[in-house]
C-alpha cells in the first residue's frame, strides 16, 4: 500500500492564525508545519490538513 501525499493549500493561511497567541502563521513546505514565532509552536500538517491544536505543536528551538 503507498501513501500519497495531499498538497497544503497555502491560501488556507489567509484564514488560520495561532490558537495561542492569536497572530499569523508562516508555512514551512520543507517540514510541512505552520510556524508561530510569536507563540515558538510549529503546528503539522498531515495530509494536507493542519493540526491547529497546541497539544499537538512542536516547541521551536
Amino acid at each position: 500500500m503507498t501513501e500519497t501525499t495531499v498538497e497544503f493549500d497555502r491560501r488556507m493561511l489567509e484564514a488560520l492564525i495561532c490558537p495561542r497567541s492569536q497572530t499569523t502563521l508562516t508555512y514551512d513546505a520543507e517540514a510541512q508545519e505552520l510556524i508561530s514565532k510569536s507563540a515558538g509552536l510549529a503546528y503539522p500538517i498531515r495530509n494536507g490538513i493542519p493540526v491547529m491544536l497546541v497539544d499537538e505543536a512542536r516547541v521551536l528551538d
